[in-house]
């Protein structure tokens, strides 16, 4: 009778062969691509509750509640209405809302499997930053795609006022949509940059002492991005924008020196159970060379040496 094949044993310091590498990066990979797709599927018999969702904001700002006769006859601010063109374009939109929100809320799957594929190769502590990096990163993107969902009814109602006289908006909702996730995605992805400074300070690239440095710097820098990533002309998207980089960026530099501090406080007590200690390279002085006296290989014999099995008589 057939032994059962042994179960292969998992390394306990996460080395495998590169094949394995592959393989696991390829299951790690399906995982989150299922999780996607799997969420995708479910928003897609709500995507009309999700357009509603994010065009709502800014049609109470903007939106036409009146037909082009009666706006005509009065004289009200200008409006905008939300059109759709052509005849595949509802199962277009349907399409990138469910793809869009698949993205989004399963973020916290795809996130993990990456962090599952990256842990087995770090260091006990390096785990807790990656921990961290998951449990912070994907609320701290929430928090900017939500500044993003309450700016862009401002920005639009600045941007729609620059409407000529005697003219009417025609907004078509495909490139409202792209409009509100390009938004959500950039203030998402800037609301990471200080936890990535304080990911690079944890992991010791990074000191607080030169974050610090850069603050000028990083004022001017944060500011001129704002005024990139905001469609609307107006100085006050711009800092609704700005403002709270601003913030988050001094937060992560005043966590990354009081870590330089107690990292200082720990240099003394050694490395970690699973961290080499460091080496001294530094070459030295080998001193004074010691003489050592010859011997001989062969040993003596009395009138004869045999030498490779004959007698060499001297």
């Amino acid at each position: 009778m057939p032994k059962p094949a042994r179960k292969k044993e998992r390394d306990p310091e996460g080395r495998m062969p590169l094949a394995d590498h592959l393989r696991e990066l390829r299951n790690r990979l399906a995982k989150g691509m299922l999780a996607i797709v799997v969420v995708a599927v479910v928003a897609a018999f709500f995507y009309k509750d999700i357009i509603n969702f994010i065009t709502q904001p800014v049609l109470d700002t903007v939106g036409c509640g009146q037909s082009f006769g009666e706006l005509a006859k009065s004289k009200n601010a200008h409006c905008a209405h939300l059109t759709v063109s052509g005849l595949l374009a509802p199962f277009t939109l349907a399409l990138k809302v469910a793809l869009m929100s698949g993205v989004v809320l399963a973020a916290p799957v795809w996130l993990y499997q990456l962090w599952a594929f990256v842990a087995p190769g770090l260091h006990r502590h390096e785990k807790k930053y990656a921990y961290a990096f998951v449990g912070f990163g994907f609320p701290l993107f929430l928090g900017g795609g939500y500044l993003a969902y309450n700016v862009l009814p401002m920005t639009a109602k600045v941007l729609i006022d620059l409407t000529p006289s005697g003219a009417e908006n025609l907004l078509p909702l495909d490139e409202l949509l792209d409009l509100v996730t390009r938004m959500i995605v950039v203030f998402g992805l800037a609301f990471e940059m200080p936890l990535l400074l304080v990911m690079l300070n944890l992991t010791g690239v990074l000191s607080g002492r030169r974050m610090l440095g850069w603050w000028r710097g990083m004022i001017v820098g944060i500011a001129a991005f704002a005024a990139v990533a905001t469609p609307s002309p107006d100085p006050g998207t711009m800092l609704a924008l700005a403002a709270p980089i601003w913030a988050l960026f001094f937060i992560a530099v005043a966590i990354s020196l009081i870590n330089d501090r107690r990292r200082a406080r720990r240099e003394g007590e050694g490395p970690a159970d699973d961290e080499a200690s460091e080496l001294d390279l530094t070459p030295e002085d080998i001193g004074e060379i010691e003489s050592v006296s010859a011997t001989r290989a062969l040993p003596e014999q009395s009138g004869t040496d045999r030498v490779n099995g004959y007698d060499d008589v001297t």
